[in-house]
C-alpha cells in the first residue's frame, strides 16, 4: 500500500487567462470613449498595435459598422481566444468563468460570435456557441454583459 495521499479531483478544471498589460487596457477604454465618429478607427489601430489582445476585437466587434463585419471580429477573437486558452493549459474542456474579468475578451468574442451569427442566418453555428458558452460557464453572462449587446444591437438597427 502508498503512503501517498489519495488526491480526489474536484470537477473540471477553470482556465483563467493572464491579465492584459494595463497600459494597453487604458488604451482602448480611451478609443471606446472617442466620439461615435472616429470610435471604431480609434478601435481599429489598438487591435492593430496589440493583435493578441481579446479584449481589442471583442471591442471591435461592438463597434462594427454592420453585422457581417461584427461577425468578423468577433471571430477573430474567438479564435485567438482558444489559442490564448490552450496556452494556459486549458485542454477542451473544463471551464472559463466571466468571474474572471481576464477571460472577459473571450467569452465576450463567443457571445458576440454568437449573436451575429444568429443574426445573419448562421443558426447551426449560433447554436454551437451557445452550447459552448453554457458549458464553459453554466452561470452564463452578467446581466450587464447582455445588456451591452442588446443596447449595441439596437444601434445598428
Amino acid at each position: 500500500m502508498s503512503d501517498q495521499p489519495i488526491q480526489f479531483s474536484s470537477g473540471l478544471p477553470t482556465t483563467v487567462l493572464p491579465e492584459s498589460d494595463p497600459t494597453v487596457r487604458h488604451r482602448l477604454t480611451q478609443a471606446l470613449a472617442a466620439d461615435p465618429v472616429s470610435r471604431h478607427d480609434a478601435v481599429s489601430a489598438v487591435v492593430a498595435d496589440h493583435p493578441k489582445l481579446l479584449d481589442c476585437w471583442a471591442a471591435l466587434g461592438d463597434v462594427g459598422r454592420d453585422p457581417v463585419e461584427r461577425y468578423a471580429a468577433y471571430r477573430i477573437g474567438y479564435h485567438r481566444g482558444l489559442d490564448a486558452l490552450r496556452a494556459n493549459g486549458w485542454r477542451g474542456s473544463g471551464y472559463v468563468r466571466w468571474a474572471a474579468p481576464s477571460n472577459h475578451g473571450f467569452l465576450r468574442s463567443l457571445l458576440g460570435l454568437q449573436r451575429m451569427a444568429a443574426v445573419i442566418g448562421e443558426d447551426d453555428e449560433a447554436e454551437r456557441c451557445a452550447l459552448f458558452l453554457g458549458q464553459l460557464d453554466p452561470a452564463g453572462p452578467p446581466d450587464e454583459v447582455i445588456d451591452e449587446f442588446r443596447s449595441s444591437e439596437g444601434e445598428q438597427r
